[in-house]
């Protein structure tokens, strides 16, 4: 065993042993964290009918995940305000490492690696300064933190990789700090914004919501270049506008459906598998909405209790609920799949390199 061990290793530094890929972690399609009946926490691997491939405990509740582009390894996300991440080989469990916030900083649950799986990018809060941060770790070496850049603006959230490489950024507008929970703490100069920008962190656009109590939170991006916007009402529910949008860089911002119905809180967000429908999710409601992309109407209302990851899945979307159901939009009989888990907020999509 050991001659086989040192044989392997002389192979891995030669560069002849072929690298690990997500097939040998069962070929997942999507990642998403939960909750065990027992209260334990766990990342899971969920292949594209919704069977279970893989579940890797987790130090907390974790909130969203990202998937390198081609090594089985993901990066589970602390819920915000939490101040860690860890990467894990989804393989066998192991923790590859561990990302600790600088000092003043916590992390906001999510992140995304670049094209090439090459480096790290994740939002974070200088709480101290009450600015968002974009950290930047690389992974070809231990995923040791290289940088930071500006998010320009206040309570970065969700990220995404632009298809030319470049990174969109949701600032929430909310300025949080770990001494006093999730408290909001600045609701009534709040200034929610979208930016892009490109790696060294200049800024490529930027734009703000017709509403500033409409917390730009969560993000998905079309392959043409296409952003849909999830939001999040900090005013009286009853006079919530649109929560959902898409925008272009050098459009305007063009909002979709209207906020009735979803009690203020949109969770998760994303295009269908052929990209002509964009779905949000309200678990606090039990909805998601499902708009044509080409009209901006509603083209579908999914009733589901604590309903709220969704990802593009073939050519429509797959959602999940905290009561361990997995679905599609065209099954209106039993869901595809369902687990003893309470499902997390968001599904990764899991999208080989």
């Amino acid at each position: 065993m050991a001659s086989r061990r040192r044989f392997l290793a002389g192979l891995l530094a030669t560069g002849l042993a072929p690298l690990p890929t997500w097939a040998d972690a069962g070929d997942p399609s999507f990642l998403s964290a939960a909750r065990t009946p027992g209260g334990d926490y766990v990342l899971v691997g969920l292949d594209d009918a919704g069977a279970e491939r893989f579940r890797i405990p987790l130090p907390a509740r974790g909130h969203a995940a990202a998937a390198h582009p081609t090594r089985p390894e993901a990066v589970a996300f602390a819920r915000r305000p939490g101040t860690f991440a860890v990467v894990l080989d989804c393989r066998n469990g192991d923790v590859l490492a561990q990302l600790n916030c600088p000092q003043g900083r916590h992390f906001y649950g999510h992140g995304t690696f670049d094209g090439l799986g090459d480096l790290l990018f994740t939002t974070e809060n200088d709480y101290r300064a009450g600015q968002g941060r974009i950290g930047i770790w690389d992974a070809r070496r231990g995923y040791v933190r290289i940088g930071e850049i500006a998010s320009h603006g206040v309570g970065p959230h969700d990220l995404r990789l632009m298809p030319d490489g470049t990174l969109v950024v949701a600032n929430g507008g909310i300025d949080t700090h770990p001494a006093s929970g999730r408290e909001k703490l600045n609701i009534p100069t709040m200034r929610p914004n979208l930016t892009y920008l490109d790696i060294d962190g200049q800024v490529l656009d930027q734009l703000e919501p017709s509403h500033y109590h409409a917390s730009i939170r969560h993000l998905s991006v079309r392959t043409d270049g296409l952003v849909g916007i999830a939001m999040q009402w900090q005013g009286e529910v009853a006079e919530a506008p649109a929560l959902a949008a898409t925008h272009l860089r050098g459009e305007d911002m063009r909002a979709m459906g209207d906020g009735s119905g979803l009690n203020g809180y949109v969770g998760s967000i994303a295009f269908s598998g052929e990209g002509s429908q964009l779905a949000i999710t309200s678990p606090r409601a039990g909805v998601a909405q499902v708009f044509d992309i080409t009209t901006g109407s509603v083209a579908q209302l999914v009733h589901e209790v604590d309903i709220c990851g969704v990802a593009a899945w073939r050519s429509e979307m797959i959602f999940t609920s905290g009561q361990g159901a997995i679905f599609d939009l065209a099954n209106s009989g039993p869901p595809n799949a369902m687990h003893d888990l309470t499902w997390d907020n968001h599904l990764v999509k899991i999208i080989p390199g």
